[in-house]
Parts: structure tokens; sequence; C-alpha cells
């Protein structure tokens, strides 16, 4: 049996103030960097093997902390678990979208990745990683949507309608055969006490 833990990375400024980050390299705020280490210590007591990141910053200073706590490698920065790409309305905020492009910007032409395409390149990055390290136990640190999207097409039924709270871990089985079962879904009980 394969373990998959999926992460959210750490807050940034950007989730704050409700800006669309897509592929943007943005740094963790200070309440993400306190993020990711509780959520290091949390993961300290489980025997996890390997960290596979997207390679956008905000993931991998995620990663890189995770890292540094559980003395595990890196193993790799996959560009297909990037968040999805959000086009021309990268860096705005609904209201200053709404105000460059009017209220009917999501029907317009301004080079934003589907679900779907960001889904089908994150759950396959995700199924080689579990061919790859078969029998481990994986962490790979992602983003929000492209998550939630690669988890649909994983395990189908999986209620995935509430966003991925930042450093929320999910954690999958994988069988041989290709079979998926979501074991824990976006818990973030190491923030709880905080």
């Amino acid at each position: 049996m394969t373990r998959v833990g999926l992460i959210r990375h750490g807050v940034t400024y950007w989730n704050k103030e409700g800006r669309t980050q897509g592929h943007s390299h943005n740094e963790l705020d200070e309440e993400g960097i306190a993020q990711a280490h509780r959520l290091a210590e949390r993961l300290s007591g489980e025997d996890w093997t390997v960290i596979v990141s997207s390679d956008l910053r905000r993931a991998r200073q995620t990663a890189e902390i995770i890292r540094g706590r559980l003395g595990i490698a890196i193993a790799g920065l996959d560009e297909r678990l990037r968040e999805l790409g959000r086009g021309q309305v990268e860096g705005y905020t609904e209201e200053e979208r709404v105000e460059r492009w009017g209220a009917g910007w999501r029907q317009m032409n301004l080079g934003l990745e589907s679900g779907a395409a960001g889904g089908e390149r994150g759950s396959c990055c995700i199924r080689e990683l579990a061919r790859k390290y078969a029998g481990e136990k994986i962490l790979v640190v992602s983003h929000g949507a492209v998550l939630r999207h690669s988890l649909n097409r994983l395990i189908s039924g999986l209620p995935t309608g509430d966003p991925l709270n930042n450093t929320s871990l999910t954690i999958l089985k994988h069988a041989e055969g290709d079979q998926w079962e979501c074991e824990l879904y976006n818990c973030t009980r190491h923030l709880k006490a905080w």
C-alpha cells in the first residue's frame, strides 16, 4: 500500500487579499511560515519518506520547512503540481477584475486554465509518483484548486466542493490496479490549538 499525503501550501499575503495567485511566485507570509512549521511538527511523528513539490515559491517554501523538520529529501519540483493558470486575471482581486473587465469576466477569454486541464496534469503526476514510490509514504506539496480537481479525477464522488485550507493534509491510499481511497481529507488539526 502506498500513501500519498497531499498538502496545500501555507497562507500568503495574496491569499488574505483575495488575489488570484495562479502561476505567480508568491512567498508565504509570517502566518504561512508558522502554519508550515506546525504541519511539519505534526508530520514529524510519522514515517514519510520523500517530498515532491510544485515549483512555485509558496509551495517550495512549505516543502522546505517540512523537509527541514523531517530530515527527508525533496525528490523533485514538478510543474504539473502548479496551481491552475489564471492568465490575465492573475494578481487581481474580484473587485479589480469586475472593474477592469466587467461582471461577466468569467465568460471572457482571459487565458484561464480549466479545472479539467489542471486536474488531468495533477492527477497524472500523483499517479506517476505513486508508481515510482510504490509502498512508500510520499508528501506532495501543491495548491488548492489543482489538488481539488486532481482528487476529483482520482476518486469519484469525493465531496471536494469546499476549498482546501492552507497547510491542510489529505491522505490517499493507493493499491494495485490504480485503486484510490481517501483516508483523511482537508485536515488542519495542527492549527487548532493556535
